[in-house]
């Protein structure tokens, strides 16, 4: 489950790096992402209402909601949500959500490459998580992206956890819940294109088959409560999250899937899934990343 705090970071381009150096000279300012300026990048025809609820959204507006892009030089970055230092969830069978998180954002990297976004960019953070929120959050900035992807898995709060043994070791596990899970932020300064791309996002999932997870709405998950935009795609707010609220791009959250849960943990470490989930993610950028037709 996301938490509140990310954390100090490398990118796979080492031109970016030298940006993010330069980037943390000039910044003052627990787990479960605005266009930016970019030359002559794209610009999205976009409203932008203070704090829209679901139900200002009609899903033909949602549908409008794009940019006039060029696949080459559309830059999306995918965060790796946790560090090896601040690993995150630990799956039922004792593995580091981090190490899940890692895996499948290099599946997705590829995918979108593969399919013409060569401007696709990996961060990859190191340390641990309070010290390296902010120059997180400002590398993100100075990034020039137009969006943002955070990669996480799901666990449940720890009141929710079952005692067993794996492999001799004592683990955890909670079966009661599975499925995939999208966030976004109204205190993003572009929520109406966050939330755009999160419905396209959930959309995509859905027709590959995957279910979203429907706890997030339930008392029992106490401080992990949050409101359900909608609920046929699993888009859920989570106003607070850092890494969604203070970025200048538009930003989502992905949980793709839970880890504390025993039969999901497999399949989320499979090839076919990990496949099924870049797929996914691909279309749902593909479909973003589409000239703006005309007016409503």
């Amino acid at each position: 489950m996301a938490a509140l705090v990310f954390l100090p970071i490398e990118v796979s381009d080492a031109g970016w790096r030298s940006d993010i150096r330069k980037s943390a000279k000039h910044v003052t300012s627990r787990k479960p992402a605005t266009l930016a300026r970019h030359g002559a990048s794209p610009r999205h025809r976009t409203v932008k209402p203070a704090r829209p609820g679901p139900a200002a959204l009609k899903p033909s507006a949602l549908e409008r909601v794009g940019t006039m892009c060029d696949r080459s030089k559309f830059r999306i970055v995918l965060d790796v949500g946790h560090t090896a230092a601040s690993e995150g969830a630990t799956s039922a069978r004792n593995v580091a959500e981090f190490v899940f998180n890692l895996r499948l954002a290099q599946r997705v990297e590829e995918k979108l490459k593969s399919e013409g976004f060569a401007e696709t960019r990996l961060l990859v953070t190191e340390g641990k998580a309070k010290p390296s929120l902010v120059r997180r959050v400002a590398a993100a900035n100075d990034m020039n992206a137009n969006l943002l992807l955070s990669i996480h898995h799901d666990s449940v709060p720890d009141a929710l956890l079952e005692n067993w043994e794996f492999e001799g070791k004592k683990s955890h596990f909670s079966d009661r819940f599975s499925g995939y899970s999208v966030f976004v932020s109204h205190g993003n300064p572009d929520f109406r294109t966050s939330l755009a791309f999160a419905e396209l996002v959930g959309r995509e999932l859905k027709a590959q088959g995957l279910q979203y997870a429907r706890q997030y709405t339930q008392a029992i998950m106490g401080r992990y409560r949050h409101p359900l935009l909608n609920q046929e795609t699993g888009v859920y707010s989570y106003d607070e999250l850092v890494v969604l609220r203070t970025t200048r791009m538009p930003a989502v959250l992905l949980e793709a899937g839970s880890i504390i849960n025993r039969d999901e943990e497999l399949k989320m470490g499979s090839p076919e899934r990990q496949d099924i989930i870049s797929s996914a993610v691909a279309a749902a950028v593909k479909e973003f990343c589409q000239p703006f037709l005309g007016p409503p």
